[in-house]
């Protein structure tokens, strides 16, 4: 049987799903499965539109990087939409939609008759799951760069047939109507096509698990620049901070926070919130800066903020917080609830010791605990925007140095990315 993108999406976002997700959000399950009902094609109009703009590196970062997470795996909602899905749906739906992302959960809101921080939450977890059917599709059926681009203009004109008319999604585009989109595609596509047989290629028939695919192979200079470009697109590499990105991408890497100075004498303070509410911290401490950067009105959140946890520990060689350190995680969640505009990244730092891959996996797993421990603390899904572990690539002190040194290194951060 043919690929079905659309249906295998509805069959995924079900109505035991819409069940779940209802009572997670407060909302009617009918009210659930009608936003679902424009969130994938709207996403999947997104991605056709990315697709078409001739962002071939970015759109196959994106699918690649759903495809190697467990995102598809949204039925099991028992214990509430996972914060990790969500925080990686935002950042997919800011590459999808840029600015228009916030206009897009209000348009969904306003055609299923919910609110507008549920329609957020759906279009966070819809996103990465879409993104990872589409990812795992191309991995069973052997599909490169071009292959997923065939696959998605094979499906563009069911995708767009999907979309309600009610959401106003070519305005929220900024085209004038969706088939422009679907024809930028199909142009782009049929270029691809003739490029390739310029340099002597022709298709492939008959990938496995169904549906065509284009397999180009650079054996000359004479290339065309897009066919070149494209294919580029498909070799990952890691920048600096531990994130697979395409060869051909320009991206803005986030600044990594400094380590933090050498302990010094610490002075016990109350630092008051909005609400009321009075934590026990130090001053200078994580809950003192965090509290005046967000109550400062010209202070800029962004990937360049951040903040280090300074009273937060983890048991030797694990990601289990010890229990001394729920204090810490108690008053951050605080903090967010009093500040519920804000959302913040968690990362994680080790030491320069030891092997780097596995220092790297215990600082993305440390990382996830925090995140799973806000979580657990009442903290709301749309303020925690993912978790990410950096191991020994910023450490700064050598690996034989001092401990009282190489400690600076081992620590948990928190970047402001709104407020």
């Amino acid at each position: 049987m043919a690929f079905d993108l659309i249906e295998t999406l509805r069959n995924l976002f079900n109505n035991d799903f819409a069940g779940k997700a209802a009572a997670q959000l407060g909302e009617s399950e009918a009210g659930v499965q009608k936003a679902m009902g424009g969130i994938v094609p709207a996403i999947l109009t997104g991605l056709l539109q990315k697709a078409g703009s001739g962002d071939a590196g970015g759109l196959v970062s994106m699918i690649k990087d759903a495809a190697g997470s467990s995102f598809t795996q949204v039925s099991d909602l028992g214990g509430g939409l996972p914060a990790g899905l969500l925080a990686k749906g935002s950042d997919y739906l800011r590459t999808l939609f840029g600015s228009n992302a916030p206009s897009m959960a209000g348009a969904i809101a306003s055609y299923a008759g919910i609110r507008p921080q549920s329609a957020d939450t759906l279009l966070q977890t819809a996103a990465p799951a879409s993104l990872g059917v589409i990812g795992k599709h191309a991995e069973s059926a052997g599909l490169g760069a071009s292959g997923i681009l065939e696959l998605l203009n094979s499906q563009k004109d069911k995708i767009l047939a999907a979309v309600p008319s009610g959401l106003g999604l070519a305005s929220l585009l900024g085209v004038g109507s969706l088939g422009d989109i679907g024809n930028k595609l199909s142009a782009l596509t049929g270029n691809l096509k003739s490029a390739a047989h310029t340099v002597g290629h022709r298709p492939e028939e008959g990938a496995p698990g169904g549906g065509k695919w284009v397999t180009y192979l650079i054996i000359a200079i004479a290339a065309t620049l897009l066919l070149w470009w494209l294919l580029r697109g498909c070799g990952d590499k890691k920048d600096t901070m531990g994130v697979t990105q395409q060869d051909s991408l320009v991206v803005t890497q986030e600044t990594v926070p400094a380590a933090p100075a050498a302990p010094v004498a610490r002075e016990s303070i109350k630092v008051t919130l909005p609400d009321g509410k009075v934590l026990d911290a130090y001053k200078g401490g994580i809950e003192d800066k965090l509290v005046q950067f967000l109550q400062d009105p010209n202070a800029v959140p962004g990937k360049d903020v951040w903040f280090d946890f300074d009273n937060l520990n983890f048991h030797t060689g694990s990601a289990q917080i010890t229990q001394e350190s729920q204090a810490q995680i108690d008053n951050l969640a605080a903090i967010l609830n009093a500040f519920p505009k804000a959302k913040i990244k968690i990362g994680g730092y080790t030491d320069a010791t030891g092997d780097a891959k596995k220092n790297l996996q215990l600082s993305q797993e440390r990382a996830t605990s925090v995140v799973t421990a806000l979580s657990a603390a009442n903290v709301k899904p749309v303020q925690l925007q993912g978790a990410e572990g950096y191991g020994s690539q910023f450490a700064k002190a050598a690996a034989d140095a001092p401990d009282e040194e190489r400690k600076l290194d081992r620590r948990i951060s928190v970047s402001v990315r709104e407020k």
